[in-house]
């Protein structure tokens, strides 16, 4: 059995990597797939308390919540380096390829820094999504653009580490990674910025080969959520005492347009396809 990976990845903290990781771990989960998480974060954590919340919300309920199974890989103490990093990837080789075999898909959240072992797990990827706040600021990820034209100076760090995975990917088994770009924290409005950065994001499309997909609204119910270990598609689950507003639906679409995107089909399109 061959799992489809996705892998979470950017080296810039706080774009929502682990909140929208979580949302289409779920999303997965409830479309019926089987589905295996990696925490290459293991000293934040991040995700790791987003089970631990939804276990004792769950319980605490008496929910029936779905989860995923799941695994840690910790950065190696070795003091040897490259005998620590042929650890990481041993260790990181050995998590994909036993959740391989329960797993239709596994999903990677890979911490907000640069290390080797991000770098290993960005290598495993069929689907790499990079989420972003719209801003100039988070796009210098990607490149540096020319503020007058949007002409793309030169590729970021990152970009030219993510190329690298790719050749690794290529060379390992003759995989590709299907790169998304996903701006997060979008605004409601239109506005000048807005305009500047699709403008600036389209240049970088075409030169770096990412696809884009929109994300999450700045929503305070992403934040409140992480506590109980819910996420959007949750909460309309028997016993739930978070009270589905207006807000949150529209919310949920975005997820739901979000796993679109990824090529996650609902049910309903599943199942059409099955009974074709």
């Amino acid at each position: 059995m061959t799992a489809t990976v996705i892998v979470f990845g950017n080296e810039k903290g706080g774009t929502g990597k682990s909140t929208t990781a979580m949302h289409v771990i779920v999303g997965l989960l409830r479309e019926g797939y089987a589905v295996g998480a990696i925490d290459l974060d293991a000293r934040q954590s991040t995700l790791a308390t987003y089970f631990d919340n939804r276990r004792i919300y769950a319980a605490r309920h008496g929910l029936s919540l779905p989860h995923p199974t799941y695994r840690a890989i910790e950065r190696s103490d070795l003091p040897d380096r490259p005998a620590a990093e042929e650890n990481e990837r041993t260790r990181l080789a050995a998590a994909i390829s036993d959740l391989s075999a329960t797993s239709d898909v596994i999903v990677i959240d890979t911490p907000g820094s640069d290390s080797h072992l991000s770098r290993a797990g960005h290598s495993y990827a069929d689907i790499l999504v990079t989420p972003i706040n719209d801003s100039f600021v988070d796009l210098d990820l990607l490149g540096r653009v020319d503020p007058d034209t949007n002409t793309v100076l030169r590729p970021s760090s990152y970009s030219e580490m993510v190329w690298e995975q790719k050749k690794a990917r290529a060379l390992r088994d003759g995989g590709s990674i299907d790169w998304v770009v996903m701006r997060n924290r979008l605004a409601a409005l239109d506005s000048r910025n807005k305009r500047n950065m699709d403008a600036a994001l389209e240049a970088l499309s075409a030169r770096l080969g990412f696809r884009l997909a929109y994300g999450f609204s700045e929503r305070v119910i992403f934040r409140e959520l992480f506590l109980k270990g819910l996420t959007l598609l949750d909460i309309r689950e028997e016993g739930s005492d978070v009270e589905l507003t207006m807000s949150h639906v529209a919310a949920l679409q975005e997820v739901r347009k979000l796993l679109h995107a990824l090529g996650v089909p609902e049910a309903g399109e599943q199942q059409a396809v099955a009974s074709s």
